[in-house]
């Protein structure tokens, strides 16, 4: 088969027709390569340096100001790209797997082993979200690593629902039953039959999750129970809420502002993809 008539070549070519799907990829490809600007240290300010006076007002040099300890907030809000980034991808990566891996047990191999992953997704579900994520924040320890490990585990569920939901249908293709027959292993079919013809899935929930994990990360830090020691966009509105009786609103607007064009821009690329991975999109 042509690489041209290949699944993901049909969905490349229908998100470049969608002028907004494309507007929302280059904003993402934009702040990806901040992130990854700021983690390599290729950006020579330190968010945690003091380079004006306390309260400063915005400047050509200090484009949001300063906050109470002379700190730029423009630099402060170019570093919680890095955390924002990071803790959407680090997070994507313990959910997703999990969320594979139990979905493709639970809907194949079906009977007790179904019903236990069942029971089990079923029960974490159950448990608000935000308020499971903060009580593991709590076990796991503040900062980056018991965020990125409670946001993780407790965003799995809904992911495993849906591919156990379309391993179930897969699972009776004839493609798969003709595996069966020639005596191919239920490992090898999982992983060369059952994973392949999911991945849209996994891919349109990595933008979803990657949303879900940028906005719990402000809140957390926000609320005080996330990132402390960091520039992170929750702590940066946090801190900025209290000025904003004085009219200095700038550092609160930049941090809001940087969270909703990535937020935005994800969702609309998710939109976008879906539509294209459909499988009764026009080609």
């Amino acid at each position: 088969m042509s690489w041209k008539n290949s699944f993901w070549f049909i969905v490349w070519r229908q998100i470049r027709r969608n002028k907004l799907a494309m507007a929302s990829l280059v904003i993402i490809i934009f702040y990806t390569v901040i992130a990854i600007a700021v983690a390599m240290g290729w950006i020579a300010a330190h968010p945690n340096q003091r380079v004006a006076m306390p309260y400063e007002a915005p400047s050509l040099q200090h484009p949001l100001g300063a906050d109470v300890h002379g700190r730029d907030i423009f630099t402060q809000v170019i570093y919680g790209t890095r955390i924002a980034m990071g803790v959407g991808l680090i997070t994507s990566i313990i959910a997703i797997p999990i969320g594979v891996v139990l979905g493709c047990i639970a809907g194949y191999f079906g009977g007790w082993v179904d019903e236990c992953i069942v029971w089990l997704y079923s029960t974490v579900a159950a448990i608000p979200g935000l308020l499971l994520i903060m009580a593991l924040s709590l076990v796991f320890g503040r900062g980056l690593t018991g965020m990125y490990v409670s946001i993780g585990l407790a965003t799995w569920v809904s992911l495993c629902r849906l591919i156990r939901g379309e391993t179930l249908k897969l699972k009776n293709q004839e493609f798969v039953q003709a595996a069966q027959v020639i005596g191919v292993s239920r490992r090898m079919i999982i992983a060369r039959h059952i994973v392949p013809n999911i991945m849209h899935l996994v891919i349109i929930y990595f933008a979803l999750q990657f949303v879900f994990a940028i906005k719990t990360e402000v809140i957390l830090s926000y609320i005080g129970i996330g990132v402390q020691d960091k520039p992170s966009w929750g702590l940066i509105i946090q801190q900025a809420q209290n000025r904003l009786f004085m009219g200095d609103w700038y550092g609160f607007a930049g941090a809001t502002v940087a969270m909703f064009l990535i937020v935005l821009a994800l969702n609309l690329f998710s939109d976008g993809l879906r539509d294209a991975s459909d499988p009764k999109f026009k080609v």
